[in-house]
């Protein structure tokens, strides 16, 4: 499983990597805001650790963008701010979890444990069985292979929730192209990459072709 985190005190980042590492995380670390937002939507995370008061792009912000994406990522923030608004604006926006500093590693490894459990278990209370042995968990957007969260990116997520959604009927390209990059000027063979990129990690017969007709999972 892999995790971002985002910090700018080198103290505290190479503490807590070296903790997520030994818990057997892979870990992706940075110190800047817009660099962790870019790599949230090009990698697919299971748990976000943010610091709020970073350089470019704040905490608040990023997970502004992250809920907007629907991105189905949990997220813990880490600060040293204890205002009760400051706590209650990013409770407001979806973290799932504060964790205040100075703290100790014992408590960081405990509510990251915590979070990430009862994330994905929720995940599992309302999932739709697809064929060949998937499950997906609609409110979340995820994919799954006997109880194991398959990675997808925030394109390959948005393009699996439209066929989920409407399973058993054929989706055109030209409503692929309008709901997964908002219309924009995408050709045929995009929309085909990212079929393959699905089929690459699902099975190779999960989505279904119809020339001239469009895309479809089968109820």
């Amino acid at each position: 499983m892999k995790i971002l985190l985002l910090e700018d005190d080198y103290t505290y980042k190479e503490s807590i990597k070296e903790l997520l590492e030994e818990m057997g995380y892979s870990v992706d670390d940075f110190d800047d805001g817009e660099k962790a937002l870019d790599a949230l939507f090009e990698t697919s995370y299971q748990l976000a650790l943010l610091d709020i008061r970073v350089p470019n792009i704040d905490g608040y912000e990023i997970l502004k963008q992250i809920r907007k994406a629907k991105l189905d990522l949990p997220i813990i923030f880490i600060t040293s701010l204890t205002d009760i608004n400051n706590l209650s604006l990013g409770y407001e926006l979806g973290c799932n979890d504060y964790i205040r500093k100075p703290f100790s590693l014992k408590e960081l490894r405990y509510r990251v444990s915590q979070t990430i459990n009862s994330y994905h278990l929720h995940t599992t209370l309302a999932k739709i069985t697809l064929p060949f042995d998937f499950e997906y968990a609609l409110e979340h957007e995820s994919l799954y292979k006997e109880n194991v969260l398959i990675p997808l990116s925030s394109y390959e997520k948005k393009l699996l929730f439209l066929l989920v959604k409407n399973r058993g009927q054929f989706i055109s390209t030209e409503l692929i192209r309008d709901y997964v990059w908002d219309n924009k000027p995408i050709g045929d063979n995009d929309i085909r990459m990212l079929i393959k990129k699905i089929r690459d990690k699902s099975h190779k017969d999960l989505i279904i072709t119809a020339k001239g007709i469009g895309y479809k999972i089968e109820k």
